[in-house]
């Protein structure tokens, strides 16, 4: 009885804030809560005329349909590459900010804008970005190795050189707001620190080993939980503007978030792939469980629950 009247009392003396936080909150339910009814889909063998509620249900034939076919090939790509996403937009995010953080004040808002820019870019723009280097006939890139001798590539019809393209083209696009997020943290650190470190003869490699690394530590790990969380779930522009979706790539771009676009796009099959993107769903929930679950038992202050 005590403690509802003490939630009474805070309720009453937070009512305006509250009252503010309603309509986040109304759009939270709006677009998280009242969805959840399509979570029948996969289970369903949709058709238009009978609408959700009148299809027949399938079981798990959608399921079975998916594992059996392409479900390994795509869940692989979407991991290996995310994977690779997150350990070089993490090493190179925190290594562009330590470097912005030893700049003078009036050059780093240069470079933080030329870092910047690319992250406004739409895939759709710098699929084209793309073309005008990697193009068969007229690519700069084939140019310039027949300028020197060499023989023009075939870039999207070469599945295995896109293990490096896709890579460079994402922290090159990304590199800026992992940078600035980093970087920010930094601005936080005691100054203080730094001068105790230099008056005791620490170098600046040493204050950034033992000052500058551990104070952003608990930040990293917790962006790294939360891409974790995502890492079932691909960048459709990357992996279907910026390559073209060209068929001959597949073996290699193909994930989950372009393969459920093409089952729905050419075979209007609704049911798989509500599936996949259900199997995408509860695969990145195991993942972030563990991931954070093995962060909780090296460091528990830093994991996130």
């Amino acid at each position: 009885m005590k403690r509802l009247i003490d939630e009474a009392k805070y309720m009453k003396k937070h009512a305006g804030l509250l009252f503010l936080a309603l309509p986040g909150l109304g759009l939270f339910f709006l677009f998280n809560y009242i969805p959840l009814y399509g979570l029948i889909l996969p289970f369903k063998n949709y058709n238009y005329a009978d609408g959700l509620w009148g299809s027949p249900w399938s079981g798990f034939a959608n399921f079975r349909y998916l594992i059996a076919g392409d479900a390994w090939k795509i869940t692989v790509n979407t991991l290996l590459f995310n994977a690779i996403f997150i350990v070089i937009g993490l090493i190179t995010g925190i290594a562009f900010a330590l470097m912005l953080y030893e700049l003078s004040a009036k050059f780093v808002k240069v470079y933080q804008t030329m870092l910047f820019i690319p992250f406004f870019l739409s895939w759709v723009v710098v699929s084209y970005v793309g073309l005008a280097l990697m193009d068969m006939q007229y690519g700069l890139l084939n140019q310039l190795l027949e300028s020197m001798g060499g023989e023009p590539v075939l870039w999207y019809n070469t599945p295995k050189l896109w293990f490096a393209i896709l890579p460079v083209a994402n922290l090159w696009k990304g590199i800026g707001y992992g940078t600035l997020i980093y970087y920010t943290a930094l601005l936080g650190v005691d100054p203080e620190l730094y001068e105790a470190a230099a008056l005791d003869g620490a170098s600046r490699l040493r204050q950034i080993w033992h000052i500058s690394l551990p104070m952003i530590k608990p930040l990293a790990i917790m962006l790294t939980l939360l891409n974790i969380g995502n890492i079932i779930r691909a960048d459709f522009g990357l992996f279907f503007n910026f390559t073209r979706d060209s068929t001959m790539l597949y073996p290699v771009t193909d994930v989950i978030d372009t393969y459920v676009y093409r089952a729905l796009r050419r075979l209007g099959d609704i049911g798989m792939s509500s599936a996949a993107g259900f199997y995408q769903s509860v695969v990145g929930f195991i993942l972030v469980v563990i991931a954070n679950a093995t962060v909780k038992k090296i460091d528990p202050d830093s994991a996130l629950f």
